[in-house]
């Protein structure tokens, strides 16, 4: 673990809490061509959609151990669901006798959509058509209580977790073809369990050997969210759906970038990170993951020398919006442009964001560091319960990043509307 000092107004239980679920997510399996559970045994499956890459980015494919459980290494291992074309999302509503459901059910399923697909159509340039269905419009009744089930935090290997899955799977299976989905959403009733400000139960899981089976697919591919997310300002309404996309995050293959100490690693320049408060898109980084970036948009800076590169904002479609600058075989430094645009509406200070990007670090555990330009400035976000001293941690024109071990200094030249032009120099080629 690589902890950072945190300034988050966030109660110690839901601290544990996220340490607790952050290493809970594993591979899915879905089969190639349809975009379909897998029939049959867990066995690998399409994965994401094809890195949009070229012979010049080889020295910046880094990977991982295989003993990292969801590594942000490059290409995403197989087995995760595909996150460009149309994904269809299995939603269900389901409540519990000691928790009913309160209100309408589409209330419950309109408290996420349609702010999510929007979310993911704006972050993917419109390359992610995501598709939520809801077959089964009403609560979905379990036939046990929440208490009975033990959940506590989320785990989905514990027997109650198995057990709640196959109920599930035996209430909504007369009215739903498994087959049909890519992946299931489960939004619980927000009265089953704790506040989420005092404990997360919001867990994703995935490929797990021992899922239950529907229709001859085994449901391996799930988000469960439980109490929505809040910025301790009352803003539910406004920003509480976006534990769903963080969640959705991990089906696509992405980890959790918050570690036991919260969120003073990326603060809240990823939504894998911190899904509450300010507005948060996802990183550069994990757009060229995810299929969202063409080769052309991708810098590989590999070799020795200076060379300098142009940067456009990571929240408008078009243009080059990343630049890498491998380490080793498993990590190096990222650098992107962000702005106050699209799912970035909140950025209070434009510039490059400078970040290393590990991938031998498990979920969790801190795989992504950024780097603060301004050390303990406390920030320029006054969004409570959000850790604020990362939200100015931008390179502006004129300020230079360097890690003089590797012999490696990232200058900003130039910041125009549209573009900020930087200045990479390497003393050595990456390995």
């Amino acid at each position: 673990m690589l902890p950072q000092p945190s300034r988050r107004r966030i109660s110690p239980r839901r601290l544990a809490a996220l340490a607790s679920v952050s290493a809970l997510t594993l591979a899915l399996c879905t089969s190639a061509g349809n975009g379909r559970l897998s029939p049959g045994a867990f066995a690998p499956g399409a994965g994401p959609s094809a890195l949009s890459r070229t012979s010049a980015h080889g020295p910046c494919m880094i990977g991982g151990n295989r003993s990292v459980q969801m590594s942000e290494g490059i290409p995403t291992a197989p087995g995760y669901t595909r996150s460009t074309g149309t994904v269809r999302a299995l939603t269900l509503m389901v409540d519990f006798s000691d928790a009913p459901g309160e209100g309408d059910a589409l209330d419950r399923y309109r408290e996420f959509f349609p702010q999510t697909r929007e979310w993911f159509a704006t972050s993917s340039y419109g390359r992610l058509d995501y598709r939520p269905e809801i077959p089964v419009p009403d609560w979905l009744r379990m036939p046990k209580s929440f208490r009975a089930y033990g959940i506590e935090r989320g785990a989905p290997f514990d027997p109650g977790y198995r057990e709640l899955v196959r109920d599930i799977v035996a209430e909504a299976d007369p009215e739903v073809d498994f087959q049909d989905y890519d992946l299931l959403n489960v939004l619980v009733t927000p009265n089953a369990g704790p506040a989420a400000l005092d404990t997360v139960l919001s867990v994703t899981f995935a490929g797990n050997k021992e899922a239950p089976t529907a229709d001859g697919v085994p449901v391996a591919n799930a988000s469960f969210v439980y109490s929505r997310q809040d910025d301790g300002s009352g803003s539910y309404d406004r920003t509480g759906y976006r534990v769903l996309p963080h969640e959705n995050g991990h089906v696509f293959g992405l980890p959790d970038l918050y570690t036991a100490e919260g969120g003073g690693a990326v603060g809240h320049w990823d939504i894998m990170s911190e899904d509450w408060g300010a507005n948060n898109d996802f990183l550069a980084w994990h757009k060229w993951k995810l299929g969202w970036l063409d080769a052309s948009q991708v810098g590989c800076a590999a070799g020795r020398g200076t060379r300098e590169y142009v940067l456009t904002p990571l929240a408008l479609a078009g243009g080059p919006k990343l630049v890498f600058l491998p380490l080793d075989a498993h990590s190096g430094y990222a650098l992107e442009l962000r702005t106050r645009a699209g799912n970035d509406e909140a950025v209070c200070r434009p510039g490059v964001l400078v970040y290393r990007v590990d991938a031998n670090v498990d979920t969790g555990m801190g795989p992504v560091t950024v780097f603060d330009s301004r050390r303990d400035s406390g920030g320029c976000t006054r969004a409570p319960n959000v850790h604020a001293e990362l939200s100015d941690a931008t390179f502006a024109s004129g300020e230079s990043f360097e890690d003089r071990e590797a012999g490696i200094r990232v200058t900003v030249l130039a910041a125009e509307e549209r573009s900020y032009r930087v200045r990479v120099t390497r003393a050595s080629a990456a390995p």
